[in-house]
This record gives C-alpha cells, sequence and structure tokens, in this order.
C-alpha cells in the first residue's frame, strides 16, 4: 500500500525546538570502529566515506552500547541510479542476540533514475532472521534531495518514547504501549552501505547494477548521548524537546503532521494486507 505524498506545501513548518544543537559532535574514532569491509571506509577531517562496490559494502559500530540515548549524523547520499542499494543508520543488538533481537532503523532505499530515495524508518522488537520479522515501517519521500547536501538525521530513543527527526523536524513518534511492542535491552549503533536488491527498491524490482559503482555514502556531525548500558541506574534519559520529561511539543508535532500529511508514502498500521493482531500498538 503506496500513500501519494501531496506537493501543497514545500518545507515544514519550525519545531521551534532543534535537539541536535544540544548535543556534542563526537569523534569518529573514538565513537566507533569499523565492524566490516575496512577497505571501503576512508575518514578525512571526522567525515566518514564508505562505499559498495561488486566486491564489498562497508559498516561501522559504536564502541558503546547505550540503554536511550539520542543518536545522529549528517548524511550525503549518492545521486543517478542506487537501486537494491542500502544506505543506514541505526540501533540494533542483532549481535548480543542473534536471531532475537531489537532494532530501530533509518534506511534510505536506493532509486533509479529521476525517482526520489525513500527513507524508511523501522522497529522491531525481539525480532528473528528467519524471516518471521515484524516490521513497523513508515517511508517517506523527503521536501529536500538528498543527494545536493549534508542533512541531518537521528532517532531518540528513552524507555518512553522513539522519535525520528530529519534536520531537526520529528517525522515519525513510537511511544512505548506495552513491554511487548517497545525494545528496552541495550543497543549499538551502527551505519552500513550494502546491497539489498531483494526488496530495497520497489520490492526488488530494480536491482543493484555494478555498472555504476562505487555506490558511495557520506556521514559527518556524529552525535551519540545518552545512558550507556553502563550508566548508574540514575542516568536520565535525555529529552528531544524543550521538555525534560520527553514527548513533543505543540510545535514539534505541528510539524510532524504536515511531513506525515505531505511526505509519508507508507504507514505499516494503514495496510489492510497486514495482519494487525501482531502490531496491536496500531490500535491500542
Amino acid at each position: 500500500m503506496l500513500m501519494t505524498p501531496s506537493s501543497n506545501a514545500d518545507w515544514p513548518p519550525s519545531p521551534g525546538y532543534w535537539p541536535s544543537s544540544k548535543f556534542r559532535t563526537m569523534n569518529f574514532y573514538k565513537g566507533f570502529r569499523n565492524l566490516w569491509g575496512p577497505q571501503h571506509q576512508r575518514i578525512q577531517q571526522n567525515a566518514l566515506t564508505i562505499w559498495l562496490d561488486r566486491t564489498s559494502g562497508s559498516g561501522f559500530k559504536s564502541v558503546r552500547p547505550f540503554r536511550s540515548g539520542y543518536f545522529g549524523a549528517s548524511i550525503k547520499l549518492q545521486p543517478g541510479y542506487t537501486a537494491g542499494v542500502i544506505t543506514a543508520f541505526y540501533l540494533s543488538n542483532n549481535e548480543a542476540h542473534p536471531g532475537f533481537h531489537d532494532e530501530v532503523d533509518i534506511e534510505f532505499l536506493g532509486t533509479t533514475f529521476g525517482k526520489p530515495y525513500t527513507l524508511q524508518t523501522n522497529v522491531y522488537i525481539r525480532g528473528s532472521g528467519d524471516g518471521k520479522i515484524i516490521g513497523r515501517e513508515m517511508k517517506f519521500h523527503l521536501w529536500f534531495d538528498p543527494t545536493k547536501d549534508f542533512h541531518h538525521y537521528a532517532i531518540l530513543w528513552t524507555p518512553k518514547e522513539i522519535i525520528f527527526f530529519v534536520d531537526d523536524v520529528p517525522i515519525r513518534r513510537y511511544p512505548r504501549k506495552s513491554a511487548e511492542t517497545f525494545p528496552m535491552r541495550p543497543m549499538w549503533l551502527y551505519g552500513s552501505i550494502w546491497d539489498a536488491s531483494s526488496w530495497a527498491t520497489e520490492d526488488g524490482k530494480y536491482k543493484a547494477d555494478y555498472r555504476y559503482q562505487p555506490f558511495v555514502a557520506r556521514y559527518t556531525n556524529f552525535k551519540a548521548s545518552g545512558c550507556t548500558a553502563f550508566a548508574p541506574r540514575w542516568c536520565h534519559a535525555v529529552s528531544g524537546s524543550p521538555y525534560r520529561s520527553g514527548g513533543l511539543s505543540r510545535e514539534q508535532y505541528s510539524a510532524m503532521r504536515w511531513v506525515q500529511r505531505y511526505h509519508m508514502v507508507y504507514n505499516y498500521c494503514q495496510d489492510s494486507k497486514r495482519d494487525h493482531r501482531l502490531t496491536p500498538e496500531c490500535w491500542s
């Protein structure tokens, strides 16, 4: 089920609050390590370039696990034909809990000439790797061209909510409604570029075409602030709003509603083909 984004408005209203300005930029080498594809990874002046070609992609991982926090990076994507290619920035504990892990995703789904990237947000709770993962996808076409410049993408994860931000504009809020539908175990922060031709672009219709290699993604302005898995119990979760208790302000809600009205192209809760007994948070 795909929605058609409206073109009635060009730019979101001001959210009135800019959480990215509240957290210090992290040196890549102090906060992360290479996870795979080291020969496809280069760092210059705290800007990381990773790329995919016929031989390999690349990925990186935070040194520390977190139990809550604000996680962001400024990312610039490759123009042109990028079908089948995923550029990702996400939280996961799949290495600690293989086959039974939690995950919170920002994924850029590659595209064909003349079509926009799709930004996919997703939340997994105790998912398995055997095809039984219950995805909670919301997809967007952005109100700008993400290949022209760097833009800041972020995940706020607290014991009460998950909020996805694009340039400090909240695009999705996923509140905790039950322990069964919310990730609570510590997670690491990851980034990667890889070949997902089987599903990434129009459900696998278009595949990665290595005549256009290398496929390049650039990351900078890394932020990872919050409670690590080893922090004392009194460590207070950070907020993405003017309120220390979390949530969103009225202006932030207004900006989020604008994005979802004009730029959301898929919402799993509105997909009639899904078995919503498996996603009770849609209706509770």
